[in-house]
């Protein structure tokens, strides 16, 4: 004899919800939909079935917990239950299929499997009558994650990576990819059930941190350190960008903090068709050595032409 309870893996005082979630849980993972041709899958199933029939139904748990009735729900004898035991066979023998209706159990497969599943009289699986055609299912996704330079997310590339149906996929990263952007490739995942449609690859990106260049938005910021003629005189001075080097104009007299832009040198957008700006942060920065001659001559600068900084 088996215990009901344990058979659905629930305990005692558990609600008739949980009851019938623990049954629907079960019943997914065991249905002979789901797994032909396997008997020892199928006897635990109508086991399981067996247990839900008899603690699905509100009523005639009470009477198997009050030793009213045995595990086939048939009543038991006056002197079984003074003796506290439950009389008749087994628990799981008998006829687990027939009398559904009390647990609504024919509403769960359908809530599982889809309805429209043959109610013939006889032949069919379980006592549910003729044939039936399982639902499709689609299959579950699969989530994985892809570490990537900020050039390669800017300008794009191609990263191979290994699936766990054991598969190698080449995976095409689109320019302008975001840190935390998920990609999907469609009918990568799971297989389907019943016929179902493959479930998708979603791929999380992770974009490092770079260290000369910063996103915000389509917009790439980047911070330039200039020598102190340059800033005083301006004229071209290099500037780097994701996509290599180029020339800027720079300004005479530019001091620190002053921003400059490169139109159309940030991240693609619009499936690559635009591209953002880049923003060139300039920094004066002074001569790593004390230089007498320039001292000398700040000195005498300062006297004759002060001006406020602050």
């Amino acid at each position: 004899m088996q215990d009901p309870y344990k058979t659905l893996g629930v305990a005692k005082t558990a609600s008739q919800d949980e009851i019938k979630k623990a049954y629907r849980k079960l019943a997914r993972e065991l249905h002979p939909d789901v797994n032909p041709g396997d008997a020892k899958i199928e006897e635990r199933f109508k086991k399981v079935s067996s247990a839900y029939h008899l603690l699905g139904d509100a009523e005639r748990r009470k009477k198997f917990d009050n030793g009213e009735i045995d595990v086939d729900g048939r009543e038991t004898s006056p002197f079984a239950r003074g003796g506290g035991g439950h009389a008749g066979g087994g628990f799981g023998g008998g006829d687990p299929f027939g009398g559904f209706s009390g647990a609504n159990a024919e509403d769960i497969f359908d809530e599982i499997f889809g309805k429209g599943r043959g109610r013939g009289g006889g032949g069919g699986f379980g006592g549910f009558g003729g044939e039936r055609k399982p639902k499709k299912v689609k299959g579950p996704n699969i989530s994985y994650e892809l570490s990537l330079d900020f050039s390669e997310a800017i300008l794009g590339t191609t990263k191979r990576i290994n699936l766990a149906s054991g598969k190698s996929l080449e995976v095409r990263i689109p320019p302008g990819s975001e840190n935390e952007q998920t990609l999907r490739l469609k009918g990568q995942g799971m297989a389907g059930m019943n016929g179902g449609e493959a479930g998708d690859a979603l791929i999380k990106l992770h974009v490092h941190p770079d260290k000369t260049f910063r996103r915000q938005g389509n917009d790439i910021h980047c911070d330039l350190a200039i020598s102190l003629s340059e800033a005083i005189l301006g004229g071209s001075i290099e500037v780097p960008i994701v996509d290599g080097k180029v020339n800027m104009k720079l300004p005479a007299n530019a001091n620190s903090g002053t921003k400059l832009r490169l139109r159309g040198k940030g991240a693609p957008y619009d499936r690559g068709n635009k591209r953002g700006d880049q923003y060139v942060h300039l920094t004066v920065k002074l001569p790593e050595e004390r230089d007498e001659e320039l001292i000398e001559f700040i000195k005498d600068w300062s006297e004759k032409h002060p001006y406020k900084a602050r």
